[in-house]
């Protein structure tokens, strides 16, 4: 499963359980919900489960839910969970002046080339 396939199936998932929170809901009912088979869910939801975003009981009121309100959920940290490269971090300072222009250049030259070249590459391989 790919990056942004991984991404959006925990974030489906999570807004799943976010509409029940704070009762479980099984990854079944998530399935059915989202669309989502529910084999691949179950990997993503254990990733989730690892990395303490989602809590997961046993029985038969069991299932999963989220541990935090959605609004105390960082996507940032479901990335984390979910992939195993992890994204790299920009410290953009307010004041930059001329000494780091050419670098900022070459950052949002590199964020708006990246994406482009992966769906070139990725119709290549098609």
């Amino acid at each position: 499963m790919s990056a942004s396939t991984k991404l959006s199936t925990a974030v489906k998932a999570i807004c799943s359980l976010s509409t029940a929170y704070p009762e479980p809901l099984t990854s079944a009912k998530i399935s059915s919900d989202t669309g989502i088979n529910a084999s691949k869910l179950r990997k993503i939801l254990s990733m989730l489960v690892k990395n303490d975003i989602v809590e997961s009981a046993f029985g038969m009121s069991g299932g999963f839910v989220l541990k935090k309100n959605l609004s105390e959920l960082h996507l940032q940290k479901v990335y984390y969970a979910i992939e195993d490269r992890k994204a790299f971090f920009l410290d953009v300072k307010k004041d930059l002046g001329s000494k780091y222009e050419e670098q900022l250049k070459q950052i949002i030259f590199f964020l708006i080339f990246l994406p482009r070249s992966r769906l070139i590459l990725k119709k290549k391989w098609k």
